[in-house]
């Protein structure tokens, strides 16, 4: 196999494949022998058919496409490795040469890294963090700790009230129609939670156990089931049992319940604290990401369109795969939101943008820098790795490819990158300001 490789404009490259001769005879050889079952000529048995008969009734180029299809994944990623080229993006291939007897040659156009000029990345002005702890905030989290330490305790003596836990059946009709997936029996619905459409929850207020309600309500337009868009349902509801929150008392007794300490001060002034730590790694992510950002903006690189692509993809199909790892399809997901795999990557080539440009000034700033990552420190990574697969960590080494081992040593020098830019950072009120006059500017 041979390579030629033509530098494009735009950060593109196009490679030149030639598969020599021999090694697509064999190509077409085994295309024919996957091939031949089901091919039937008359005056011979079905899959005992000679190649050459069958090339000669139905033209020689009958097994191309099947063979070019096997040789091409392998071929291209040989050439893209013999190339040497930092290929970003999935190959646009176009084949031409395909003839018995000749090399298979093709041609890979691609996107590359494209080379990126600094501008101010040390010193940047990002807008202050704020690391500030209210009272209120406080408050929030041992109001949460009540809530996680409540219990439910059932009402008799009174109505449903917004907060209130409600256990009832009910079946909804849509022109006096029962619909799918409009009923259910012993559902425990809290009120105020927003888990139905707008008015359900309302038209339950006041409702008491062993009482039948009718709740009349109107789907919303941009409902999810073309169905019911728009159109106004009847639901009748019984209750079995309506149940209030009872929260347990914020006093000592509840600080030694819930936490190592004796008093309800001594675990609140804990609670602050772990809430300041909270805060300041916040306020160190901000300022993180603030950083990167200016250093990208004050960058200058020219991506190719290819690149943009193949990094929308990659976030369109990890999208999908947290999706699918949810229990349900991706195409299901599409249809309930009224949206495409293409529209979607449409909306997520900004963020490819900003994720690019982000990626390729920490690799230039690392550069820069000087920046080195050791072997202990990549080492350390494969064992963080064993822990969340439950592997031992020698053994983890084991599995690692070498180019896997590339990229842990590349994100690691990417992160200490980030971390220099992060340092040199200047928090500035006059980076809040400059900030507002951007936004105001856009909206002009």
């Amino acid at each position: 196999m041979s390579v030629q490789i033509e530098n494009l404009e735009k950060s593109m490259a196009k490679l030149t494949v030639e598969v020599a001769a021999d090694v697509f005879e064999k190509a077409l050889q085994r295309a024919y022998m996957r091939q031949k079952k089901n091919i039937t000529v008359p005056g011979f048995r079905k899959g005992k058919v000679p190649r050459a008969i069958i090339e000669k009734m139905y033209g020689a180029g009958i097994f191309y496409e099947d063979a070019a299809n096997e040789l091409l994944p392998s071929a291209y990623e040989d050439a893209s490795k013999e190339s040497g080229l930092e290929i970003t993006s999935r190959p646009e291939i176009d084949v031409t040469q395909i003839e018995k007897g000749k090399p298979f040659v093709f041609t890979a156009t691609v996107a590359v890294k494209p080379e990126v000029e600094l501008g101010q990345y040390k010193g940047v002005e990002v807008v202050p963090a704020d690391r500030t702890v209210t009272d209120e905030e406080v408050e929030a989290e041992l109001k949460k700790e009540q809530e996680k330490n409540s219990r439910q305790v059932t009402v008799e003596d009174r109505g449903a009230e917004m907060g209130d836990t409600v256990t009832l059946d009910y079946e909804g009709k849509v022109d006096g129609e029962v619909f799918e997936g409009g009923s259910a029996q012993n559902f425990d619905l809290k009120l105020g939670s927003h888990s139905f459409i707008p008015g359900f929850e309302e038209g339950l207020v006041g409702v008491r156990a062993g009482e039948t309600r009718d709740v009349d309500v109107t789907f919303p337009e941009e409902y999810h089931a073309e169905n019911l868009k728009g159109k106004p349902a009847v639901f009748s509801c019984t209750v079995h049992k309506v149940s209030a929150t009872e929260l347990p008392e914020l006093d000592d007794d509840f600080a030694q319940d819930v936490s190592e300490f004796d008093t309800l001060e001594e675990y609140r002034a804990d609670v602050r604290k772990k809430l300041e730590e909270k805060k300041a790694e916040q306020a160190r992510q901000q300022i993180r990401d603030a950083a990167l950002t200016k250093a990208a903006e004050n960058a200058t690189m020219e991506i190719p369109e290819a690149m943009i692509d193949t990094y929308a993809e990659n976030m369109v199909e990890n999208y999908a795969r947290r999706i699918e790892a949810q229990g349900m399809s991706f195409d299901q997901y599409l249809q309930m939101f009224g949206s495409t795999a293409e529209s979607m990557k449409e909306q997520l080539r900004p963020q490819a943008v900003l994720q690019i440009r982000s990626e390729l000034v920490l690799e230039k700033v690392a550069e820069a820098e000087n920046i080195e990552v050791t072997e202990e420190e990549v080492d350390a990574e494969i064992a963080e790795m064993a822990k969340a697969y439950g592997l031992e960590a020698d053994r983890m080494k084991e599995l690692v490819s070498e180019e896997e081992k590339k990229n842990i040593r590349r994100d690691l020098a990417n992160r200490k990158a980030l971390d220099s830019i992060a340092d040199a950072a200047v928090e500035t009120e006059a980076a809040a300001e400059k900030d507002a006059d951007a936004g105001d500017g856009a909206e002009e």
